[in-house]
């Protein structure tokens, strides 16, 4: 109530009290019920009652005037009796209302407690069906570690007998494959240091199999904190582990061989090689077999998949130790891995027990297979190498010992690793270097040995490589015959050739004579379908007459090559295209087969000319070049010599009847720029 409120509800009180005052006769009932309206008013605090009973007596004559007014003894001795009336009245009311709010209290305890009592069960109940039925094993121990509890999926966990885990010690389930720092967890559990740890551990059963757990253990405490029991729950996660091992070995072994593959052999080399104790070494040899891909396309991929079988079962059996490994990485690839050899000799005997498993035929089918093996052996300190360094190492090291005729092991050169990676880079870089104008076109005279005029240019094709700087023809026209690149690349060169001969004889560079430029014609671009189309349209667009390109041709090419072979040569000579056999000498030159080849023109070797340097010549030399010129003009080719340096072998040359010649003598290879200063420079003179 608000003071005007309550005021409100205190002016009736006492307006019943005044007619209680004046009443005759005169009755205190009314104050009785004055009493019990201000303890159902609640005002009931301390001070409520003295402070009414004094208003009372105060105040309650003056207040309630009388035409008929009262002795004053007689009104003082009414209100007294009032005052007494109203403290009755209150304290009857307050006795009542306190007897019924403890009645209610009381009432409220019981049901509380009862509801207490009741939820107490149900949880216990409902602990104990939970502890019982749960599917996880459930277990408590004291903090000594005895087992004090389990339920039944824990007892099946254990075989079903209760009596294996109750009254156990926590301490005495050890196994070998423990997590590392489990127990020292348990212990800061133990000691209060941690509320829970959760790990995969694994059992001994009783009939000898192991169970592998889900475990989590947590600490419970008393209501003042202190460490009561520990609770487990544990997890049966056995099948789903050997689950997990059943893929994870189909995911780390070769199907059909069923050793390591590729994954587990780099999973073992990688932790091989990050070993960081002093002096630690590994060992790697790899193993390819020799003619594999004939086994597979002449017998068929069944025989081949059997053949494989054997070999791995053989390589198998020469391991030594447990530190060795052998692995198949891929079709008829296999890798050899020791993990901390002695010596050197560990790994090469390995690598000889496996020539000597696999120097035995395998009989496949009825039949006897013979097998060969190249094997790279990389050894050393493992420190700052990775494991892809190591395979490819590895690898053109078994290539090598491939090259030296195969069926032999070859150890590990980091001089011609340089050497075989640098190629693979240059052979990788080939085709961008195309694309992005990295080549470029020297051009050294060919002098016409009569007069000393210069007939023509050899185009000599370079590469300017961003990082190793401009090569010359050796360092990558055989990396394009082997990729197929040579194609292109050679179409390239003739179409820039072409151009600048063209140029040249459109500025009258050469006076009235008709330069000829002569590019060379790999063998893979002499077995091109398109070489005639190809060069005939080259000339066309450029507008250069077939007589001013010839074709250099190395002898080996032309010497073994067939009628149908040669044929795009004579079609190419028929037009007027200059057909010139090259490094003539320099294999097994069948002279009796000069005749049937389209050539007009025999390149001498320079190696032919080195003895023509001394003084005086060398006689056998001076003999060869006189009877090879000799027999060219017979056969009626004209003879051009490479690597004149001296003037005399200038001299010489020129007495045996020579018709032109190459050489630094007359000039180094260079940009058309400078050729054509040198042509300007002779025709001045």
């Amino acid at each position: 109530m608000t003071r005007a409120e309550f005021e409100r509800h205190l002016v009736p009180l006492t307006e019943r009290l005044c007619t209680a005052l004046h009443a005759r006769p005169f009755d205190p009932a009314d104050a009785r019920e004055v009493g019990s309206a201000l303890v159902a008013a609640h005002c009931t605090s301390p001070e409520a009652l003295p402070q009414v009973l004094g208003v009372v007596d105060a105040y309650l004559l003056l207040y309630c005037s009388d035409p008929q007014r009262l002795p004053t003894e007689e009104g003082r001795a009414r209100c007294a009796r009032l005052q007494h009336a109203i403290a009755a009245g209150f304290a009857r009311a307050l006795q009542e209302r306190t007897r019924v709010e403890q009645e209610s209290i009381s009432r409220a305890a019981l049901a509380a407690q009862a509801e207490i009592e009741k939820a107490l069960y149900e949880s216990q109940t409902r602990f104990r069906t939970v502890f019982e039925e749960a599917t996880l094993g459930i277990g408590i121990a004291a903090m000594d570690g005895t087992v004090l509890d389990v339920n039944a999926a824990l007892t099946r966990m254990f075989g079903g007998n209760a009596a294996v885990v109750l009254d156990r010690r926590v301490t005495s389930w050890v196994h070998p494959d423990d997590a590392p720092g489990v127990w020292r967890k348990y212990d800061e559990l133990v000691r209060g240091e941690r509320e829970h740890f959760h790990t995969e551990k694994a059992y001994h059963r009783p009939d000898g199999t192991v169970l592998w757990t889900n475990l989590t253990v947590s600490l419970l405490r008393d209501p003042d904190g202190t460490p009561r029991y520990m609770l487990a729950l544990m997890e049966d996660i056995t099948e789903r582990r050997l689950l997990h091992l059943r893929l994870r070995y189909e995911a780390t072994h070769d199907a059909l061989t069923d050793l390591p593959n590729r994954t587990l052999f780099f999973e073992r080399l990688e932790q091989t090689l990050s070993r960081t104790e002093e002096g630690a070494r590994f060992g790697l040899c790899y193993l390819d077999l020799d003619g594999f891909k004939t086994v597979n396309d002449s017998l068929g991929h069944s025989v081949g998949d059997q053949l494989l079988v054997a070999v791995a079962e053989r390589l198998q059996g020469c391991l030594a130790g447990p530190g060795q490994l052998v692995a198949r990485i891929g079709g008829d690839e296999f890798v050899a891995l020791v993990g901390d050899p002695r010596d050197r000799s560990e790994v090469t005997d390995l690598a000889g027990r496996a020539l000597e498993a696999l120097s035995t035929p395998v009989r496949v089918d009825g039949k006897e297979l013979s097998v060969r093996t190249s094997i790279g052996i990389v050894e050393g300190p493992v420190a700052g190498l990775t494991a892809a360094e190591v395979l490819r190492s590895a690898d053109i090291t078994m290539y090598r010992a491939k090259a030296q005729g195969g069926n032999r092991y070859e150890l590990a050169d980091p001089d011609l690793d340089a050497r075989a990676i640098s190629r693979h880079s240059l052979t990788n870089r080939l085709p961008a270097a195309l694309e992005g104008a990295e080549f470029f076109i020297e051009y050294q005279p060919l002098v016409r040995m009569a007069d000393g005029c210069v007939e023509g240019a050899e185009a000599l094709v370079r590469w300017d490589h961003p990082r190793h700087g401009v090569l010359g023809p050796d360092r990558f026209i055989p990396l394009a015959e082997h990729t197929g690149l040579i194609v292109p690349l050679g179409r390239w060169v003739l179409e820039q050739a072409v151009r600048q001969a063209c140029e040249w004889q459109v500025r009258g560079i050469g006076g009235t004579r008709q330069l000829r430029v002569n590019v060379n014609l790999s063998p893979r671009q002499l077995h091109h379908p398109h070489l005639v189309a190809d060069t005939v349209s080259v000339l066309q667009n450029a507008g250069l007459p077939p007589e001013s390109l010839c074709l250099e041709v190395t002898e080996s090419a032309l010497i073994r090559a067939d009628d149908d072979e040669l044929k795009p040569l004579r079609q190419l000579a028929e037009l007027g295209v200059g057909i010139a056999l090259d490094d003539f000498g320099t294999g097994y030159s069948n002279l009796a087969s000069l005749r049937r080849l389209p050539a007009s023109t025999l390149k001498l070797d320079r190696s032919f000319t080195q003895g023509l340097q001394q003084h005086p010549a060398d006689p056998v030399d001076l003999r060869v070049v006189e009877g090879i010129v000799s027999l060219a003009h017979a056969l009626e080719l004209s003879v051009t010599v490479e690597g004149v340096e001296t003037a005399s072998q200038a001299d010489q040359l020129r007495t045996l009847g020579c018709d032109s010649a190459q050489g630094w003598y007359y000039a180094r290879p260079g940009p058309p720029e400078r050729f054509s200063a040198q042509m300007a420079m002779a025709a001045g003179q």
